[in-house]
């Protein structure tokens, strides 16, 4: 499965990336704004996991962001279950030689439209730190809007912060009298 889109492409991620994911994703700032389960430093082995990991999903849910014919980063998916079983989570990364070109705002909408119009989720959410605007912006550019503000949510390198939640709704789910 493929993902076109005008600046970036989204593809399936392969052995071939390994390396290049490893190098760009061994970066303590791209670390800062995801959960703990992204490991840090982030190694061979941690790449070769995840490719693992995500060659398993039937649908495909994780996607490689492919920039001028470059790994660039990772844009997905996580289905979330019981009665939030038509709720996923999306998450983003990008390797910082690539910020500030419109590539994530893309790949985020890519994966958005995906998710809610070809695997037909009602609704797709994300919590993002409070010390990351940037990608709240993303977020909105996108179409989301923001939930709410959980204060002292997280606990991160040390130290306590906000998670601010956004979501998305899958219009042909949204009724007029809600």
């Amino acid at each position: 499965m493929e993902l076109q889109g005008r600046i970036c492409l989204l593809r399936k991620i392969n052995t071939s990336d390994r390396e290049e994911l490893a190098t760009i994703a061994n970066n303590r700032k791209i670390w800062e704004n995801l959960r703990d389960r992204f490991p840090h430093p982030y190694s061979l082995e941690d790449a070769d996991f995840f490719i693992n990991l995500t060659n398993q999903e039937d649908p495909q849910l994780t996607f490689a962001i492919e920039y001028q014919g470059k790994f660039a980063g990772i844009a997905g998916l996580l289905s979330m279950d019981d009665v939030y079983r038509r709720t996923a989570e999306i998450g983003y990364w990008l390797g910082e030689p690539y910020w500030g070109n419109g590539i994530i705002s893309e790949a985020c909408q890519l994966v958005t439209d995906y998710g809610l119009h070809t695997l037909d989720y009602v609704r797709i959410q994300t919590g993002v730190f409070g010390h990351n605007p940037t990608s709240m912006k993303i977020l909105e550019k996108c179409g989301y809007q923001k939930d709410a503000v959980f204060i002292n949510n997280i606990y991160k390198d040390g130290k306590i912060g906000d998670e601010h939640r956004y979501f998305i709704l899958n219009k042909k789910y949204v009724s007029n009298g809600s």
